[in-house]
């Protein structure tokens, strides 16, 4: 397989390949997210599943280039330089907009002929559901207040006020690409989906992730764990279990 600077340089953080791996598994952030937020998961997964994380423009290492303004347009680019990963069983894990783009990430891969085994929507309502959310319309302390009210976002960004203002563009940028998010009525995957979701999650009701199965013509699983938005940062065992368990089955 051919690897291209724009695809391992850029897009996607490999780290700790796993060459010989049966299985991979595409990690695609939440919004104001980063590669990183996925090393524990490659180095906990590695050998038996290979895993990349998307870095997406304008943050960390890539913040002098201009954020993607849509969820199509990241889409589009995602697929583009996930397609040649897909040598071997394919699937994606999603994680609140990292779920969107997961979704519409597929789509575009199915569409010229790329098979994806599962898609993992992780802390995400279905996308034919609706909320009329204008966080990114907020002025900065909203926006912060925002961050510190789902706990998401790394402690040592939160506390250091440089850093945080440095970060608020493409935090905002994103909220304003999933904000403004509308799923094509009727758009559907074949690729099975798993939806994951924290019981007490302000972003995304259980009822909400359930309705997750009207978007696959697959098959569908729900889980459900304890906590809010970022549910899974207390639940790293579980979570990967269940991904190792439907990525094999």
């Amino acid at each position: 397989m051919l690897e291209t600077a724009e695809s391992t340089d850029l897009w996607l953080r490999r780290y700790f390949p796993a060459p010989q791996a049966p299985h991979r598994l595409v990690c695609l952030p939440h919004a104001g997210g980063s590669a990183s937020y996925f090393l524990q998961v490659s180095r906990m997964l590695a050998p038996g599943i290979d895993v990349l994380a998307a870095q997406y423009p304008g943050r960390q290492d890539r913040r002098s280039e201009p954020c993607v303004a849509t969820v199509a347009e990241l889409a589009d680019r995602l697929a583009a330089v996930i397609k040649p990963w897909a040598d071997r069983p394919l699937s994606l894990f999603g994680h609140s907009m990292g779920a969107v783009l997961s979704f519409e990430v597929a789509y575009r891969l199915e569409a010229e002929g790329v098979e994806v085994a599962k898609v993992f929507a992780s802390g995400r309502r279905a996308p034919g559901t609706h909320r009329d959310e204008r966080v990114h319309l907020r002025d900065d302390n909203g926006l912060i207040a925002e961050l510190k009210s789902l706990a998401g976002t790394d402690s040592r960004v939160m506390d250091d006020d440089e850093l945080l203002r440095m970060a608020l563009p493409s935090i905002r940028s994103d909220y304003k690409a999933v904000e403004t998010y509308e799923c094509v009525p009727g758009r559907k995957i074949a690729a099975d989906v798993h939806a994951l979701v924290g019981d007490a999650d302000p972003k995304a009701t259980v009822e909400e992730a359930r309705r997750w199965a009207e978007h696959t013509t697959g098959s569908f699983e729900l889980s459900v764990f304890p906590g809010g938005h970022f549910y899974l940062d207390q639940h790293v065992p579980a979570v990967l279990d269940a991904i190792t368990t439907a990525v094999r089955g």
